[in-house]
């Protein structure tokens, strides 16, 4: 029972983890652009298909480093064709147009890469457990977890320690007063959709590992992110990465005792911390209005 109780909260560590990936990038473009992305699952799974055509020339490790960087790329093309467009605009244009650019991303990988399962091969060692007791924790889920939190330690130096980091953090507070000040909120708009697009691309090679490679692998990981924001409050980038590492421990401890409530539990959560506090864990007053 000890071992199955370790074994689903490690897991839902790891998925956590994966939901804090995704929710800081949705919480990022959310935070100063306005837009709520829901095309950022598919982002996820451009980058890992991007990770598996790129690994039989550059290997895992130099897909690892590519694959989200061309992810990026793609989220600044994107930003810069159709999202700027709707800047000022109702939200609701914004998110009907990634709404639409999601089925169009999860349906141009299935168009190119098929809709079956396709294998990610990562390196032999990684997969084996580093304990015979523990069996359940091996070299590439340890990897994993380690790499989500140095890339979420890089982000938060980048916001806190950079010039480019400090505009974003002025933008998302007051973006009027530091297009006022002279900064081009154009160009930071971009780079910063293009850093939250990154984020989702790290989560997609990442993901491809350990859940498998498919067109949809994004959408089943989309909504908790979203919950995961909602949870640790509108604004607050440290309250979202503790959503999303909440959502997904308590999905694992729920699955030893009630299998069949561990999705839901995501969305108890939710409602109970909305009762109890509107503006979420560690959300900003006012934020939601």
């Amino acid at each position: 029972m000890t071992q199955l109780f370790l074994f689903n909260v490690f897991n839902g560590l790891i998925i956590g983890a994966f939901y804090a990936l995704m929710a800081l990038g949705l919480s990022l473009i959310l935070n100063l652009s306005g837009v709520i992305n829901f095309a950022h699952g598919g982002f996820l799974a451009v980058g890992g298909y991007l990770a598996y055509t790129l690994m039989p020339f550059i290997g895992f490790w130099g897909a690892l480093a590519v694959a989200p960087l061309l992810t990026a790329l793609i989220g600044l093309l994107v930003e810069f064709v159709l999202i700027r467009r709707l800047y000022g605009r109702d939200p609701l244009y914004s998110l009907l147009l990634t709404f639409g650019l999601a089925f169009i991303l999860e349906d141009g990988t299935r168009y190119i890469w098929g809709a079956a399962t396709v294998p990610f091969d990562i390196p032999d060692w990684m997969t084996t457990a580093l304990s015979d007791q523990f069996f359940f924790l091996t070299g590439y889920r340890l990897f994993m977890v380690l790499l989500v939190f140095a890339a979420v330690a890089a982000l938060f130096l980048l916001l806190n320690k950079t010039r480019l980091g400090l505009r974003i953090r002025a933008g998302s507070g007051d973006l009027e007063t530091v297009s006022a000040l002279g900064v081009n909120v154009r160009v930071l708009r971009n780079l910063n959709f293009g850093l939250g697009i990154y984020m989702a691309g790290l989560a997609g090679v990442l993901a491809a590992g350990m859940l498998g490679l498919q067109p949809t692998i994004g959408s089943a990981l989309i909504m908790p992110s979203f919950i995961a924001i909602i949870v640790g409050g509108l604004g607050s980038l440290p309250g979202t990465l503790l959503g999303g590492l909440l959502i997904g421990v308590a999905s694992g401890v729920v699955t030893v005792f009630f299998p069949s409530a561990s999705e839901a539990v995501i969305y108890v959560m939710m409602g109970v911390v909305l009762l109890v506090r509107p503006r979420g864990l560690l959300g900003e007053e006012g934020r939601v209005q």
